[in-house]
C-alpha cells in the first residue's frame, strides 16, 4: 500500500518511523509539507516528498497529519483527488462529520493518538463511518499498531479517550515528577530520583497490560498489613488522589467536546 502524510511535524514523523520500522518500503510514503526543513528531515528516511496535491495523488491511504486550524484551508483543494481514497486523521476535535463536508466521497477513519507514539510506546484509538468499512478500520489499525496499542471505538467516545489517553500522559508526567520531587526531599539525587520514579511507572504499566489484574488487585499485592505502601496509600486516598483523577478527565473530556467540530 502507498502512503500520503500531508504535514511533517512531530506526529508525521513518529507515524513515518514506525512504518519503516514495521516493514513498510520508504519510497512507498509520500510526505508534504510547507516547511523546506521538515522535508529535509523527512527525505532523510527516504521518503519522497513534494507537495499536498503529489501525496493526495500518490497514495492509496492518504493520513492527514496538519494542525486542526488548517483544515478548512488545506482540504477542500484536495477534495477531487481523495474522492473515494482512505483517508486517515490524526486531527484531535476533528470529527468525521466535518472533514466529510470538506473531502466529500473519501472514506474517513479518524484516530486519537498520543505522544508516547514518538518513541513507539503510543495509545491510539479509531473511529470510523460510512462510506469507510470496518475492512478500512482494521487497515489503519494494521498500520498504526508500529506505533504502540490500539483499540477501536465509536466516535461518541472519543472524548472520553481524549480524557484517558490523549491527555493522560500529561497526568503521568506530574505523577512521575511529584514522585521524583518526593525522593529528593529524602534525600536522593534528582537523576536517581527521576530514574527510580519513571521505571516504577513504566514497570507498573506492564504489571497491568501484562498480567491482565485489575490495578487494584496490583495494588493490594504491594500493600502489606500494617506496612509503608498502605500508609503512603492512606494519605493519598484522604488528599482525594482518585478523586481527582476522575474530576480531571471530566473536565478535559467537557472541554474537548466544546472544542470539537
Amino acid at each position: 500500500m502507498k502512503i500520503g502524510i500531508i504535514g511533517a511535524g512531530n506526529m508525521s514523523a513518529a507515524i513515518t518511523k514506525g512504518l519503516i520500522g514495521a516493514g513498510a518500503v520508504p519510497a512507498d510514503i509520500f510526505v508534504s509539507d510547507i516547511s523546506e526543513e521538515k522535508l529535509r528531515e523527512a527525505a532523510a528516511l527516504g521518503v519522497q516528498t513534494g507537495t499536498n496535491e503529489e501525496a493526495a495523488r500518490f497514495g492509496d491511504a492518504v493520513i492527514l497529519a496538519v494542525k486542526p486550524n488548517i483544515f478548512e484551508k488545506a482540504l477542500p483543494s484536495l477534495a477531487d483527488l481523495l474522492k473515494g481514497k482512505l483517508v486517515i486523521s490524526i486531527a484531535a476535535g476533528i470529527t468525521i462529520g466535518f472533514i466529510s463536508s470538506l473531502l466529500p466521497g473519501a472514506r474517513i477513519v479518524r484516530l486519537m493518538p498520543n505522544t508516547p507514539a514518538l518513541v513507539g510506546a503510543g495509545m491510539t484509538a479509531i473511529s470510523f463511518a460510512a462510506p469507510a468499512t470496518q475492512a478500512d478500520a482494521d487497515t489503519v489499525e494494521k498500520l498504526f499498531s508500529s506505533l504502540g496499542k490500539t483499540v477501536q471505538v465509536p466516535e461518541s467516545l472519543m472524548d472520553a479517550v481524549v480524557a484517558v489517553s490523549g491527555s493522560g500522559p500529561a497526568y503521568v508526567y506530574m505523577l512521575i515528577d511529584a514522585m521524583a520531587q518526593g525522593g529528593v526531599v529524602q534525600g536522593l539525587s534528582k537523576k536517581d530520583a527521576l530514574l527510580l520514579a519513571a521505571q516504577t511507572v513504566l514497570g507498573a504499566a506492564k504489571m497491568v497490560l501484562e498480567t491482565g489484574e485489575h490495578p487494584a488487585v496490583l495494588c493490594d499485592n504491594v500493600c502489606s498489613p500494617g506496612g509503608t505502601t498502605i500508609a503512603a496509600v492512606e494519605v493519598l486516598e484522604n488528599k482525594g488522589f482518585r478523586a481527582s483523577v476522575m474530576e480531571a478527565e471530566k473536565r478535559c473530556a467537557e472541554k474537548s467536546s466544546q472544542l470539537k467540530k
